[in-house]
């Protein structure tokens, strides 16, 4: 008897170390359930935001700085003996940038001045001529006059038989000469006036537009900036390269005029309109935007403006989305200088709280 009892006291001793040794309920349990409905909520709850409120506007980041660049060419050939700019200097309009060898035309404006005095000596040698024609039809005209008052007495005096039919017709003969260099006269006459231009004689004219052109000419051998703007590519320009008509030998950039042409996909610019507020972001200045607005829509998608449009009439034809280039002006003058060929990212807002 006491031997049972105490095999079940031990036996009971022995369990309840046991059952204090149990673990107690852990709360990870409950976190592995937490977690998967918390995610999935956050995720649908920025799902909805990020489509709410990416209806009020649209981005995209293919869009580069833009400035107006002229390529500077001469006007004339001839070689370079002079360079006053270098790569990033700051210019004025009319400002001088290189001058080209003016001696040739310089001998050109000569040449062309001596030909208009020529021009102008001849007109006044056919003018002196035409004025002397007058004097020879007037004394053409006396002399007329003469033979046939001579004649009119020969005329009387055959008559009364006080003369010889001969020297009547001697007197007749004359008066035939006679009548004869007043015609000579008139037509020398008006030959000469006819020389002799109404209004500015047609080779004075002509002499004096090669003047003109001659001193055109050598006013081009000076180029000078046709804006203000900062010289680039101007490294080459070298005294003694030759100058070629039509071919560029720098460039110059409006520094003032930068804007942005953002490329949108076409199913984003049915909603844009001029005016509305965009912001502009720069790579080359992280962490910095600049507000601007729309200030165009393109009026074509870009392929249609490149050099070979894309021909889609075939039978493999793959509809692809094309980009339409908008026009985004900055706000006043910004902050950072605008480089031309900047990748940016451009944003541009739909909702009319935010349209400028």
């Amino acid at each position: 008897m006491n031997r049972m009892t105490t095999a079940k006291l031990s036996g009971t001793e022995a369990e309840a170390p046991a059952l204090e040794r149990a673990p107690a309920r852990s709360p990870k349990r409950f976190l592995r359930p937490l977690l998967m409905l918390i995610v999935p909520a956050l995720l649908l709850l920025g799902g909805g935001y990020y489509w709410l409120a990416s209806g009020g506007s649209v981005s995209t980041d293919d869009a580069q700085v833009k400035q107006d660049i002229v390529s500077v060419s001469p006007q004339v050939n001839g070689q370079i003996v002079a360079v006053f700019v270098r790569d990033g200097a700051r210019v004025k309009r009319g400002q001088l940038l290189f001058r080209i060898d003016p001696q040739p035309f310089q001998v050109a404006l000569e040449q062309a001045e001596a030909q208009l005095a020529n021009a102008r000596l001849q007109t006044t040698q056919l003018k002196t001529q035409a004025a002397g024609t007058g004097g020879d039809i007037i004394g053409s005209q006396a002399n007329l006059k003469i033979k046939q008052n001579a004649l009119a007495r020969q005329q009387v005096l055959l008559k009364r038989g006080f003369t010889t039919r001969a020297d009547y017709d001697d007197a007749f003969n004359e008066v035939r000469t006679a009548e004869m260099q007043l015609s000579d006269a008139r037509a020398r006459a008006a030959n000469a006036n006819a020389a002799i231009a109404p209004g500015e004689q047609p080779s004075i004219a002509q002499a004096q537009a090669a003047v003109d052109k001659a001193r055109l000419d050598l006013s081009r051998t000076e180029v000078r900036a046709p804006m203000d703007g900062v010289v680039e590519n101007a490294d080459n320009l070298q005294v003694g390269q030759m100058a070629i008509t039509g071919l560029g030998m720098l460039s110059l950039v409006h520094s003032q005029s930068a804007w942005v042409e953002a490329n949108f996909k076409e199913k984003d610019v049915g909603r844009m309109v001029r005016g509305q507020r965009a912001t502009v972001e720069v790579d080359a200045y992280p962490g910095q935007k600049f507000e601007g607005e729309v200030q165009s829509v393109g009026a074509g998608t870009g392929s249609e403006f490149s050099l070979l449009p894309a021909q889609n009439a075939n039978g493999n034809w793959v509809k692809v989305t094309q980009r339409v280039p908008v026009r985004i002006k900055f706000d006043g003058n910004p902050a950072k200088p605008m480089i031309a060929g900047l990748s940016v990212t451009a944003t541009v807002y739909f909702d009319a709280s935010r349209k400028k």
